[in-house]
């Protein structure tokens, strides 16, 4: 029997997914680690694939995901303006680490931005599945321009070191240091909730980093209650630690990209639509699926066997597919005879 296909793409259409007993799709809950440990994981690895408040219109997640980029964009510049104005006053090389780290944070939503908006435009000839890649290329300009932040903090830090100068008003510093930690954790807080939202693997990471600024920005304030102890030397040695910081993220950051470009997915979203497919009644077995993530937006296919009598399995697959990963674009779906897939 030739496989019959279901073409799965995201059209203006409604599908009821609420369906058990007499539609044959079944929603489950998936637990997640409580106690101290979920609470870290929450902080440093939240999920991007809740279906929960989820956005799975592509041309809504864009908008959401560019608006998100805009707000941080002046939350940030705002926090980098207060801290360099501190940093003229004190002269703080580790303030200096941080500033530079911001803006060039704040600097990384310009790319992103530019990539959400040219994921919008329809493939072509010549890119034929799109432009939802921009993404992953805007992740390594990140990469490169954090790195480069890391280098100049770097280099102020260990020439404060070798050459010490005194540090002037102190308590400004540490005021700077909070202002730091209340900017990035505010945008933290928005790009992950946004980024959950439509299923940008890339916003939440952006998050993920801000979260982590956050604390490198508290380390400005150990540094300059250092110096208000006697201890003049500890603002260079935490301009250095947080340089060596920048560093140690930004391997998780190179990492998540390159299994990006490798079409690397969640194993938790694979066991989810083989959870889905396994579920529907009237399907027999699943011989393959395949999941890839193109910018926030997953596409993919499957390979299912079933009584050729049940014509209504493509939709049912469909629609469990869809209850269960709300970001999915597009999904292919054959369907094979049970017998001939025994033969």
């Amino acid at each position: 029997m030739t496989p019959s296909h279901v073409h799965s793409s995201h059209h203006d259409h409604d599908h009821d997914h609420a369906l058990h007993s007499d539609g044959g799709v079944h929603l489950h809950d998936h637990d997640h680690p409580s106690g101290l440990k979920g609470f870290l994981r929450g902080l440093f690895v939240p999920h991007t694939h809740d279906a929960a408040d989820s956005i799975d219109d592509a041309m809504e997640a864009s908008h959401e995901g560019v608006r998100a980029l805009v707000i941080s964009l002046v939350i940030l510049l705002v926090t980098t303006i207060l801290q360099a104005v501190v940093f003229l006053f004190s002269g703080s090389v580790a303030l200096l680490a941080d500033t530079v780290h911001n803006f060039s944070d704040a600097l990384t939503a310009i790319p992103l931005w530019v990539a959400f908006i040219l994921g919008r435009r329809a493939a072509n000839r010549r890119y034929t599945y799109g432009f939802g890649r921009a993404e992953d290329l805007a992740g390594l300009f990140i990469v490169v321009v954090v790195a480069l932040s890391a280098v100049v903090a770097a280099w102020q830090s260990i020439d404060r070191l070798l050459h010490p100068q005194p540090l002037q008003n102190v308590w400004w510093v540490v005021v700077a240091g909070v202002i730091g930690f209340a900017g990035n954790e505010l945008v933290a807080i928005y790009r992950i909730r946004i980024g959950r939202r439509i299923g940008s693997a890339a916003l939440v990471a952006d998050g993920v980093h801000a979260r982590t600024d956050g604390f490198t920005s508290l380390a400005v304030v150990i540094g300059g209650a250092g110096v208000l102890l006697g201890f003049p030397l500890a603002d260079p040695i935490v301009g250095i630690i947080i340089s060596i910081a920048i560093f140690v993220l930004l391997l998780g950051t190179i990492g998540s990209i390159g299994r990006r470009l490798m079409d690397a997915i969640e194993p938790e979203l694979l066991e989810r639509a083989e959870h889905a497919l396994a579920h529907v009644d009237g399907i027999d077995s699943v011989e393959r699926i395949r999941l890839r993530w193109v910018g926030h937006r997953l596409e993919g296919d499957a390979i299912v066997t079933a009584d050729p009598e049940r014509t209504e399995i493509g939709g049912l697959a469909e629609a469990s597919i869809r209850a269960h990963l709300p970001h999915v674009d597009e999904f292919l779906i054959s369907v094979r005879s049970s017998s001939a897939a025994a033969r």
